[in-house]
Order: C-alpha cells, then structure tokens, then sequence
C-alpha cells in the first residue's frame, strides 16, 4: 500500500497529471463565477438605493415682479399666484407676510388704464410712505378715485369683498369673476399691495383699504401687530392708521379689519374716524356696533355702514339667502349694502347673482356712490 507524504500530495497540484491538479484557467473561470454571483447577491440586497426624504416648499412669488404703470397706456398685468389656500377672517387672516416697503411717491399723476391710481396733489410724502390728503384745489381722494358711475334707475346695492392681498389666487379671483362695480378692501398686510391695487383699478374696481383694530374677542382674536386698540393713545393709535394708509395709493376710503371692540370706544374711534376725514376719505364701517356712525355723524365724515355679512356661513344657500336680504333691504331703503369675504363659494354666488341683477329693478354701484347719494 502506498504512503503519500504531505510534500508529495503538495507536489501533486503543481504536476499536470498529478493527482488533485487543477488547470490555471479552471481557477480563473471559477474566480469570475463566483464574483459575479457576488455582484448579484450584492445587487439583490445592497442594490436599491434607501428612500429619499423629500422636503414639500410652497413656492411663494413675489408680487414685485409686476412691472410698474408708468402712464394711461400701460398694460396692468397681475401679479403671479401662489399655491397658497385662500385665507380665512381669523387671526390667522392678519398675520404679517414679509415686509412690504410702501410706494414710492410719484412726481405726476399715475394711472392704471384709464383709473387714476395716484396724483401727487392728493399725496403728502412722509418717511412711512405717502399718506393721502385733500388737494389745494378742494379735491378729495374718495373723490378723485373713485369709479364714475353712470346714471341708471333702479334700486341701488354695493357690495364690498375684504380680506384682499393676502393670497393672490384669491384676489385674483376676485379682481377677474366679480363685476367692475364691486368694491373691493385689500388687508395692508400684504406684499406690495400697490401692484395689486393697480390691477384692480385697471379693471374699474373701486378700493378700499383695511385698517387693522381690536376685535371684541381680543387675545383670542388679534387683528395683527399694527392694530388699533383703545388701550392706546391717540398719538399711537393714528400712528398706525398711517402706518397703514402708507401701504398703497388709489383708495376711496377705509375699512375696519375686525375692530369691533374699539369701534365701542368713542374715545379711542373719535380721533381716527376725524382723522380720515381731515384726509377726504371715507370709512365704511362692518362692525356689529352703531357708535361709529354717530360719531361720524357728529364730524360730518363720510360714513357708510354694512347692511349685512353675505357669507357669515360660507354656504352656497346661506349665501343665497343673504342675497335675497339684501335686495328686501334695498327695496324698502333705495339702497343697500352687503360685506362678503374672499371665499371661493362667496365670489361664485355674487358673480352668478349680479348677471341677472339689472333685470330685476336694482343697479350695483360702487360703495362710494351711495355715500356721495346720502350727503
């Protein structure tokens, strides 16, 4: 029987027709097996790459990319929308965007289309931006902004949409689906409302502007950091009205955003409702309470009040049924005059409602016109 020593098993390998030998190209054509079923197996565990985390940024355009009017020919384009959801009138509605610079004063009178949208005769240039004034000629801003209103018989209605400026979709909508004759209040928190103001009054809209106050509910409900509060002086208080009627021209007037509560304070509402009026503009009053108006009586300032909230439930029947008021208000008093926010809903009932508005003995007027009808 043969003894094999471990040398010559070894040696075995390395001598072609040994026993055990193994052909170089075997080894090499197993080495390639064998990476790649590596490869695969690697592929099979490794080869997907882990799930990415994907941050979701809405893209928010800046309304300064509007190119500026610079005289009755221009074109007025709108400002680019966002992918934002339409605001809603809750503290949420005021809370301050980034920072808006007011418009600059111009050196002659602009306009938007054939709206005048600012003359410098109506403008007193401050560091906050320019405020309105009544001209040296006896000229007021209410008067020289607002829409000429041809004569027509019938039953007169206003309508006045708020919250504007916040979100450009909606006053988009706003300013394209509702009737010329449809006044429309920009919030001063907004980015650049000048551009937007432009829009509208290019598209024959009368403007107002909303000035922030202190709602019944306050904390709860905040009109935002520039808002009136009768816990405020005089001197403060007006210091934010002008912080406001800094952010645009081409305004007839303002409105109050929110303000319930300081609008019940006649010593706090006094100064203000004077003030505007020194200034020729006019106030058109939501609130539920009735102070204002004497107040504005007893200063002879342009005063007009809200009849009623069209979509204080924005339902499509509620907002009907509103509708239907407002014209039982108009019959018994020539004129009414309805609120509604920038709903969706609110702007498509009003749109459908106003086309067939004629027909039935009523005219819609800019909210102006009915101020100018009562004096």
């Amino acid at each position: 029987m043969a003894v094999h020593s471990e040398n010559e098993d070894a040696a075995s390998l390395r001598r072609p027709g040994g026993r055990g030998f193994v052909h170089p190209l075997a080894l090499a054509w197993f080495a390639t097996i064998g990476c790649l079923f590596a490869l695969v197996v690697g592929i099979a565990v490794f080869g997907h790459p882990p799930p990415r985390l994907v941050a979701r940024v809405d893209l928010k355009l800046d309304p300064r990319a509007v190119a500026p009017v610079k005289g009755p020919a221009a074109t007025a384009q709108l400002p680019p929308a966002t992918l934002q959801q339409p605001a809603t009138p809750t503290a949420a509605q005021t809370a301050p965007q980034a920072a808006a610079s007011p418009p600059p004063s111009p050196g002659a009178p602009v306009y938007a289309g054939k709206a005048l949208l600012a003359d410098p005769a109506l403008i007193e240039t401050t560091p906050q931006g320019p405020l309105p004034r009544i001209a040296a000629d006896g000229r007021t801003p209410m008067g020289a902004y607002a829409p000429l209103v041809k004569a027509a018989r019938g039953k007169k209605i206003a309508i006045v949409i708020t919250g504007l400026g916040l979100d450009a979709r909606a006053t988009r909508a706003a300013i394209d689906d509702l009737p010329a004759a449809v006044t429309l209040a920009f919030a001063p928190y907004g980015a650049r409302l000048d551009d937007w103001v432009r829009v509208a009054r290019s598209r024959g809209h009368e403007v107002l502007l909303e000035v922030p106050m202190e709602p019944r509910d306050f904390p709860d409900s905040d009109a935002g950091p520039h808002s009136l509060r009768p816990s405020l002086s005089a001197d403060d208080n007006l210091a934010r009205l002008k912080w406001a009627l800094s952010r645009a021209t081409g305004y007839v007037g303002v409105t109050n955003l929110m303000g319930g509560r300081f609008l019940a304070e006649p010593l706090a509402s006094e100064p203000v409702l004077s003030f505007l009026a020194s200034r020729g503009l006019m106030f058109f009053d939501t609130s539920p309470g009735a102070l204002a108006a004497g107040v504005a009586r007893q200063l002879k300032a342009p005063y007009l009040k809200s009849s009623l909230r069209l979509d204080r439930v924005a339902a499509p029947a509620q907002i009907d049924r509103r509708l239907a008021e407002l014209e039982s208000v108009a019959r018994s008093k020539g004129q009414a005059v309805g609120t509604g926010f920038v709903y969706p809903v609110t702007l498509a009932h009003i749109a459908s409602w106003a086309r067939g508005l004629r027909g039935q003995g009523f005219v819609l007027v800019p909210a102006s016109s009915i101020v100018e009808a009562k004096r």
